[in-house]
């Protein structure tokens, strides 16, 4: 997970509610109601959400030390 922490745009504290986004997302509810049942109000904070790409997996193998 690499969520930044706060909204850029209004400072808003949002990585809290990633996990449950993410469970809403994979039982299969559509992105808005998702959004909704975690209580994201502002469309800044919810394009966070949105816009999120998530590459830790495919970064990950370039990141361990040369020997």
């Amino acid at each position: 997970m690499i969520i930044p922490i706060r909204c850029f745009s209004c400072g808003a504290v949002i990585a809290h509610k990633w996990e449950e986004f993410q469970q809403l997302k994979a039982a299969g509810v559509e992105v808005s109601d998702a959004l909704d049942k975690v209580g994201m109000k502002r469309y800044c904070c919810r394009r966070m959400y949105v816009g999120h790409i998530d590459l830790i997996y495919e970064t990950a193998p370039f990141s361990t030390a040369i020997q």
